[in-house]
Formats: C-alpha cells, structure tokens, sequence
C-alpha cells in the first residue's frame, strides 16, 4: 500500500440513503433529466441552465451581481464608472463656457472639454490642487452634486468591496480527470482535490452523484444514482483528499465499461460542503465529470513529495491531476 492510500484509508462507512427515483435529480427536472444531452454541471460548479420569462426589474440583482463576479470584471466596472461619471460631470463643466471655469495654471488648459474632465477628477477625489475653479453659482452649485455624488458612490465601492473580501468562498482544486483503477481486489471510481487557499476546510462532505440516459418502459430517460463512497466526511483537509466509490456488485458503474458510458452520455455530479475555520461558515462548491474525463485502466501518480528525515509532510500541487497506467 502506497504511502497515498494509507492517508486516504477510510476510519468509518457511510451508508447512502435510498431514495425514490424522484428525489435523485438534485432539481433539474424531469424534462431536463429525459431531453436534455448537454452537460448538466461544468466543470466550474456553473449550471447549463437558463431562465427566461422573468421581468427584467425583478431578475436584476446588482448587488448580486457585483458580489459574484470576477475581480477582473469588477476592478474594469469600477474603473469604466469612474471615467464615465467624470465624463458625463466634465461634459456640463465645458457647457458653461470658459468664463465657468477658470484654469490659473501657467500653461492653461485650452480644451474646456479636457479642462472640464481634469477638473471633475480633481473633484470626484477631493484632489484639489486649485489650479482649475468654478466661478458662478451654477457651475459651484454643479460642483456640490459632484461633491455628494462622489462621496455616495465612493462610500458604496469601499462597502462592496469589504463585502467580497469578508464573504466566504470555497476554492477547491479538482482533479482534471478521474479514474476508473484497480481498488482492494476490485474497482473504484476515484477523483482527487486539494483547497486552493491557504485557509482550513474543516468537516469537509462530498456527495457524489451518477448521472447517465437509460431506456425504460420504451422511452430513454436520464437515471440518477447516488454513489455510496468508502468515506465520504473528512474532519480536517490539509492535503489532498482522494475521493473513492467501490464499484462492487451494489454499484450502479458495475459491470460498465468506457464505451457503456460515452454511449449513456454519463456524467458524475460532485457537490461538496465544509466548514470554513476562518469565518466559521459553512461554504460550497461543485465539479463534475464527463463521460470522456473518466479514464479506465489508470490510477493517479504519486501526490506526496519525498520526505526527508525533520522535513515537513508536503504535497505538489501541480501533480493534481497526473495519471500513470494501472
């Protein structure tokens, strides 16, 4: 037995519960479950399901929306913001005319269209370097608008983003494939996972999930199986953690074979939940694999690096998803 294995032997058995055919969806339906051929969870946790119909004003979530996207997207949507709101507050500057807004500097700014934004910017940031000012009560009265507006939307971007520093979030690494390989005397479909951050996962569960088209009473319907694992609860996740389905005689995938699932169009469901120590919330994240992600007759390489005598116990990551021949 490989030093791999002995950290992934399981302490305790959890039977899975039986359930009605009804109950074994996770929600998507039974025309979903008997029409449709498309992958039903990617790979990213992302459903392939869409909603339409719904009211534009009661689908729109802006806080949702911010909160969920990408730091990327949501860094380029406050800078576009901010450029827009100094364009739309310099464009009425330059309306007024140059007498509006006077420039003091030794080399005046001649386009009050770019005087206009300039000024705007110092405005919005409270900069002030007094070069550039409003004369009038209009272009002042102008300016106190700018002053509140500035200081509401700054106030609303400081709150969102400590709002998605705080929110907890799971960053689980699954493993680019999963195998089908030689497992005490028998089989086992296995795939790997390792946390992406820094932070504890305790009391980590994973719920595995079946998912393939079969022909019953004349008429070819999705069938979903829960897949009983040999642990399917871990206390603490500080490495990786190899999640295993005995295929024996009990099992759903038995007697199947790589061909049986390309032609079923199978995919496996993963869902999994644990405790994150740091904000002490319960978080979620979710994987699948297809048909074509299941490799039979291989096993997965050595993930633990070698361990010298007063070294630490360590993992390469980059050996996640690194399979050899069974």
């Amino acid at each position: 037995m490989t030093r791999e294995e002995e950290f992934q032997r399981p302490t305790m058995n959890a039977a899975t519960p039986k359930l009605r055919d009804e109950d074994r969806d996770l929600g998507f339906g039974s025309v979903v479950a008997g029409e449709s051929r498309q992958r039903l969870l990617n790979q990213d946790g992302t459903f392939n399901v869409q909603r339409t119909g719904l009211p534009f004003l009661s689908s729109l979530n802006l806080y949702h929306t911010v909160i969920s996207m990408s730091w990327k997207e949501f860094i380029g949507l406050t800078l576009l913001l901010y450029f827009l709101s100094n364009v739309v507050f310099g464009f009425f500057y330059a309306a007024f005319g140059a007498t509006a807004l006077v420039d003091t500097s030794e080399i005046p700014t001649e386009n009050l269209l770019l005087r206009g934004f300039f000024f705007s910017v110092q405005t919005f940031a409270t900069i002030g370097y007094g070069t550039i000012h409003p004369v009038g009560i209009i272009p002042n009265l102008l300016v106190t608008v700018e002053s509140y507006y500035s200081m509401i939307i700054t106030a609303l971007i400081t709150g969102i983003v400590f709002a998605r520093f705080a929110r907890p979030t799971a960053r689980v690494l699954f493993s680019e494939l999963s195998v089908v390989a030689p497992y005490r005397g028998g089989a086992g479909f296995m795939f790997r996972m390792v946390n992406g951050r820094s932070s504890q996962l305790i009391e980590v569960e994973a719920q595995v999930l079946f998912s393939r088209f079969i022909e019953r009473d004349g008429k070819v319907t999705r069938q979903f199986d829960f897949l009983e694992l040999e642990r399917n609860r871990v206390s603490f996740f500080p490495l990786a953690w190899t999640v295993v389905h005995p295929i024996d005689e009990q099992s759903p995938m038995f007697g199947l074979t790589e061909v049986d699932l390309l032609k079923t169009n199978a995919e496996i469901l993963i869902l999994l939940s644990a405790t994150d120590e740091t904000f002490a919330s319960i978080v979620y994240t979710r994987s699948s694999y297809k048909a074509s992600e299941i490799k039979f007759g291989s096993k997965f390489a050595g993930l633990y690096n070698p361990l010298e005598e007063g070294e630490q116990l360590s993992i390469d990551i980059n050996k996640l998803s690194q399979i050899e021949k069974a």
